[in-house]
């Protein structure tokens, strides 16, 4: 782990800047010195053109990265990060990172160890976004359970199977009502949701001392799926960073073709209660949870619901990735093969080196973008 972003950004362009915008995508700095964002500059039209051109930002910034010694890896968490070992970016921004720190504890894990897959679906009308963050919250309760992939933090085989989740449902409790319960509340419409939830958690802030001008904006809010309204998108939050592009896609692909069904069928919507019970069960256990829905008496259960569901509405396109989806839930979550991984390597060696041989090879998924198996 280095914590150098801000040097090898300077190295590429001969500043310190935050992003380094190139034709099809961007890239740049986290709140985190060892980590780095890719992010498309705009939509992508095809399942496909989202594959090549991640993995062609994933490819410029490995060979960058390469030079100073380092090499870039997915998942979740790093496994083997001390938090005395990172740093918060001090550059252009940190007014905002100060912000945060006058309030929140960020020497974490919720704050400096942890990545995460955000998936924006755009919306046209005020009556399509309501509807799509609504289902979207039904989802956001499940999808840990086949997008984990943080099982091992500090060197430590870790209690839950997210254990991102885990810490980061915790990392703003100073003031609950930014995070809330991670499954967002129902929305009736963008006036009820800017007044009921991002003015709260403003007003909250300020109260608390934070600078009213900097950290009342949408993205402050930290629940699984957000607006986006700089955009006209949801964004979804609540997946772990995956091992390679090719399975950040395939889970884009579930999300966008179950939400298509779930729309198309006017599915019920869950109580929010239940809900919440069911993610912090699905954390703790992914697959194997035990849950209330009416999908099924598991999560398994149920994301083989949801895998129906997209399947059934599905383009071509996206018909192409969701057999890794299929694999996750027959086989397992990215968490639970790297902690099986682990364990078994662990009986031949000690486990710090059992996490780095496992964790060797995930770097190389990246690098190849092949799913991990």
């Amino acid at each position: 782990m280095l914590p150098i972003a801000d040097k090898i950004i300077k190295e590429y362009c001969g500043k310190i800047i935050n992003f380094i915008e190139l034709p099809n995508f961007t890239f740049g700095k986290e709140m985190q010195l060892h980590v780095m964002e890719i992010k498309a500059n705009q939509p992508f039209k095809s399942p496909t053109e989202f594959e090549e051109t991640m993995q062609t930002a994933v490819s410029t910034l490995s060979q960058i990265v390469k030079k100073h010694g380092a090499n870039l890896l997915g998942t979740g968490m790093h496994p083997l990060l001390k938090l005395q070992d990172t740093a918060i970016w001090p550059h252009y921004h940190k007014k905002i990172y100060q912000q945060y720190g006058k309030i929140f504890n960020l020497n974490q894990h919720g704050w400096l160890n942890i990545q995460s897959f955000h998936l924006n679906l755009p919306f046209l009308k005020e009556a399509d976004a309501i509807q799509i963050h609504n289902h979207l919250a039904n989802m956001c309760a499940y999808l840990p359970a086949i997008s984990a992939s943080s099982p091992i933090y500090e060197g430590i085989n870790g209690q839950d199977i997210d254990n991102r989740l885990q810490f980061y449902k915790i990392n703003q409790r100073e003031v609950p009502s930014v995070t809330g319960d991670v499954i967002p509340e129902y929305a009736s419409s963008l006036n009820q949701y800017k007044r009921d939830v991002i003015e709260r958690y403003s007003r909250d802030l300020a109260n608390a001392g934070a600078d009213k001008t900097l950290l009342h904006r949408e993205w402050v809010n930290s629940r699984g799926v957000i607006f986006r309204f700089d955009r006209s998108a949801l964004e979804v939050r609540v997946m772990d960073e995956q091992e390679c592009i090719k399975s950040d896609v395939a889970l884009a692909c579930f999300v966008r073709a179950a939400l298509r069904g779930l729309i198309e069928s006017n599915a019920e919507l869950l109580p929010h209660d239940l809900l919440v019970k069911d993610f912090n069960a699905v954390i703790k256990d992914g697959l194997n949870a035990k849950v209330s829905s009416p999908h099924g008496k598991t999560a398994r259960q149920v994301c083989q619901y949801y895998l129906n569901l997209a399947i059934e509405h599905a383009t071509e396109d996206e018909k192409k990735y969701l057999w890794l989806v299929k694999k996750r839930i027959e086989e397992g979550s990215l968490s639970e093969i790297i902690r099986a991984r682990v364990l078994r390597r662990a009986q031949k060696t000690d486990f710090h080196q059992a996490i780095v041989d496992v964790y060797s090879t995930l770097i190389k998924c990246l690098s190849d973008n092949q799913p991990y198996s």
